[in-house]
């Protein structure tokens, strides 16, 4: 039984991610940012006992160290860290360079990077710090994007938070693989998830040899055989997650 904070968690692919290690028998940190009914309901249908809601914004250095301490505390050590949440492709979010402001290219740039990039990355570094005090294996697994190698031309900033998410990985791996933790990261396509279930039309499936997008269950699995301990010699590796939808 491991303990596993998952960010991001109050659905989608993160809370899918916390139901299939709570399935396992894991406990579980169920971080949420904003929504605490939809967390709440998270926390609520998951498997087992043992599982707790930790909150705050990723995008601030001080909250990230208060989210890491919860769930050492609430969980008794976080074995396991998914870094899942992220400001993700929305209407809001997006800047083609020939229609969007300067002043709104700038904003939508700092907010993506705050979460997607130095959010995580603040979050590693207090976890892999509790293990390291611990003396305790542990993995880190990032949930990057397809978009990273594919690229992002409406949401550029989403884009290369994400290549540099699974940069960070690499970097991590080699870093910290002398205290026992392993490091890697996912790299999905489009998802049958709330947020772009909209965008999900006839030509997004025809993206995929399969005819489909993926379901949060599939990502959710790779994200769980990543953080066992068999796939410690996976340490560095960014696993492409989207239906051959685009080969690198």
């Amino acid at each position: 039984m491991s303990g596993v904070l998952v960010t991001g968690a109050s659905r989608g692919i993160g809370r899918a991610i916390a139901t299939a290690f709570a399935a396992r028998g894991d406990r579980v940190a169920v971080h949420y940012g904003s929504n605490a009914a939809a967390a709440e309901e998270a926390l609520a249908s998951l498997a087992g006992t043992g599982h707790v809601l930790v909150s705050g914004d990723l995008a601030e250095p001080e909250a990230v160290q208060r989210i890491a301490d919860a769930a050492e505390e609430g969980l008794g050590g976080v074995d396991v860290l998914v870094n899942n949440a992220a400001v993700g492709t929305t209407p809001a979010t997006a800047t083609p360079v020939p229609e969007v402001s300067y002043a709104d290219w700038q904003r939508v740039w700092r907010e993506t990077l705050d979460v997607n990039l130095f959010g995580a990355a603040n979050l590693s570094y207090c976890v892999a710090r509790h293990l390291i005090a611990r003396g305790a294996p542990g993995r880190i697994v990032n949930v990057g994007s397809r978009g990273a190698f594919r690229g992002e031309p409406d949401y550029p900033a989403y884009g290369a938070g994400k290549a540099a998410l699974h940069s960070l990985g690499q970097s991590l791996a080699v870093a910290l693989a002398p205290h026992g933790i392993s490091v890697t990261s996912v790299a999905p396509g489009f998802t049958a998830t709330e947020r772009v279930a909209d965008r999900i039309t006839d030509e997004v499936r025809g993206q995929s040899p399969f005819g489909r997008v993926a379901e949060p269950a599939e990502i959710a699995d790779a994200v769980v055989y990543l953080a066992s301990a068999g796939a410690t010699w996976a340490s560095g590796a960014v696993l492409d997650l989207n239906g051959a939808s685009y080969l690198r």
